[in-house]
Parts: C-alpha cells; structure tokens; sequence
C-alpha cells in the first residue's frame, strides 16, 4: 500500500479518550529561550522519541488527548492535525476540519491562524479561549495494484489552557536582641524599620506587609539570660502603582513584578547585611537593641492570580504555572489552588467566584 497505510481506520466523528499527557515544544531537552518568548509550557511523554527543539508545533496523538499551556496574551504553538509518523509520510487528498472549544468551526475565525496543511495557531491567547481544540483529519489510502481507494478518518484532541507565571513575594525573619520584652522602644523600633524597608524599596513598587514580632527570654549555654525580637515580614510586589506595570506589559506583567521584588529582597538582605556595621559607625554607645548576625533569612513564597492555581496531579508537567481553573473550580484570591464549586455544572474556565 502507499500513501500513508497500515494505519487503523477509525469512523468519522469518532473522538479520542481522556489519558491526559503533555507534548510540546522544547521537548526533551527544552529551549528555554523559544519557551519564554512564546509563552508555551509543556513536555513530550518518556517513550516518545521526539526532538522539536525550536519549532513552534505540537504534534497530535490518535491515542490520547494532548495538554498544551500557552501563556495569557501571547499565541498557541502550531496545532498540527496528525501525529509525528503520520507527518513523514505523503498524505494523499487530506482535509481537515478544525473545531474549537465551543463546537464552532475554526475556519474563517478572526482569531486563528490556519494553514493550508492543517495547522492550527490560536492568537493572542486568553482565559475564555482554553479548552479542547480537536481535528478531524481525512485523507486517502489508494492500493497500489488496484488502485482502490479508501478513505481514511483520524481524529486529534489538544486540549489547550492558559497560564500565568506564578507572582513571587519573600518571607522575611530576622532578629534583634533588646534589653527587655516588655520595653516601649520594642514597638517604635519595629515601626521605625518597617519605615526604613519601605523607603529603601519603594521605587521599585514594593512595600512591606504582614510585620509582626515576637519577643523571647533565652537562657545561653553560659547560663544567662538575654531577650530577643523575632521579626517576620513580607516583602510585596504589590505596593500602590504596580498595576501600571501591567498597563505598560500585559503580557509580561508578572515577569516585571517578578524581577522587580527580587530587587526589593536582595535589597533588604544587604541592608541586614550592613546592619551590624551601621550601628557600630553611628552610635558611640551600644545601642539598646542590636542586630542579631546570621539571623536574616528569606523564603520565596508563591501566589497566583484570581482565576488561576496550581494542581501537581492534573497539570503535572506545568507544575510551576498558574494554570486556569477549570470548569467547576475557581480561585477567588491569590492562593495557588483552584477550590471546587459547590454547584458543579459551572462550565467556564478561569471563574473567580461560583
């Protein structure tokens, strides 16, 4: 036979099963460059062999639907209505009919870029525009001594969410020694350093939030006693005109956050870093409240967007993106889990309430 037989014959219509698994580009050893400029997450399955290091395509598979994360703002990968066998062989009369998540067809949609060849790009990809894209591929198998033709049916199922990256904020402890735990200079110092950080970080719109302390009695191996303050904070991107970053890069919006927080942290660390001796140049005398050294620490903490929340088990190869919830969960704050409404027909992704 020739022109792409021996493959399995499926009736038109017939749809692929749910067996969830992640191809696309950057597959195997990933580009990271291609990735982040194009706003695509997602991995090839271990016993595929495929190496599409730089092309913008995902290829489908006739066994099982195919996940594709395409960054909010930026344009899908190209679809592409056949699996990687099928695509180095010659494909005799092939037709394709692309659907998108709302049955409609593809064809002629303003929003899509589709090729003559079957291939499917989705621009300027947003929340509603997640969903199952699904292809119908028909061509012929024409036997070679009778020239008998047949028609061959194959259908592809992506399904496509979108997603953001996950905006970053920092856990800040830190602790100063003091004289005394129930000493009226503990409250105003810890005012005074809070106003300090945030003078330090403001141009970067970023300001400390969530300050609190604690103060303890520790007995020292030496068998004394001395006080400490155990102070917590977090350092957020979110100060009052951050959403003008957003206005200017929509589509990198939390990259700019991002970057932008990461600045305001390493910032604090180093003044930590001075502290010790800051004090010691400024005063003559020992100051009443001290800098314990080595005591700064800084933990990243993640948060996602309304909308959006990770899940390990279902997104697993997009385990760090703020995916889109999913029809029947929303994310009304900025925790990183989709919750599951209690009305479970919802059918919209991305919900912020139910």
């Amino acid at each position: 036979m020739a022109g792409g037989g021996g493959r399995p014959r499926c009736p038109p219509g017939v749809l692929l099963g749910v067996a969830a698994v992640v191809v696309a580009a950057g597959w195997g050893e990933r580009d990271e460059g291609w990735e982040s400029s194009c706003g695509v997450r997602a991995e090839q399955k271990e016993e595929q062999s495929i190496v599409l290091i730089g092309k913008n395509e995902v290829y489908g598979d006739i066994r099982h639907e195919v996940n594709v994360y395409v960054k909010v703002f930026t344009n899908s990968p190209f679809l592409v209505c056949m699996d990687l066998a099928l695509s180095q062989k010659r494909i005799i009369d092939p037709n394709y009919l692309w659907t998108g998540p709302d049955g409609r067809v593809l064809q002629g949609q303003s929003y899509v870029n589709l090729t003559e060849t079957g291939k499917l790009m989705v621009m300027g990809f947003m929340v509603p525009m997640s969903g199952a894209y699904t292809c119908i591929l028909s061509h012929k198998v024409i036997e070679t001594t009778t020239q008998e033709e047949t028609e061959m049916v194959e259908a592809y199922k992506f399904m496509v969410y979108a997603y953001r990256e996950a905006d970053h904020a920092y856990q800040v402890s830190v602790r100063f020694s003091t004289t005394g735990c129930r000493l009226r200079n503990n409250d105003l110092f810890i005012k005074i350093l809070k106003r300090i950080l945030n003078s330090s970080i403001s141009h970067l719109t970023c300001h400390i939030t969530g300050s609190s302390y604690k103060c303890h009695s520790i007995r020292t191996p030496k068998d004394s006693l001395q006080y400490e303050l155990f102070v917590n904070f977090l350092v957020n991107p979110f100060a009052p005109g951050w959403e003008e970053v957003c206005q200017e890069f929509p589509y990198d919006c939390e990259a700019v956050t991002n970057r932008r927080v990461r600045q305001a942290a390493e910032r604090i660390g180093k003044f930590f870093h001075q502290l010790k001796q800051v004090l010691k140049s400024e005063f003559q005398a020992v100051p009443t409240i001290q800098y314990v050294e080595n005591s700064f620490s800084m933990t990243p903490i993640d948060s996602c967007r309304p909308g959006f929340g990770r899940n390990h088990h279902t997104h697993q190869n997009c385990a760090s993106c703020c995916v889109v919830c999913d029809p029947g969960t929303y994310s009304p704050n900025h925790e990183v889990t989709c919750q599951t409404c209690a009305r479970p027909e919802a059918s919209m992704y991305g919900a912020k309430s139910c």
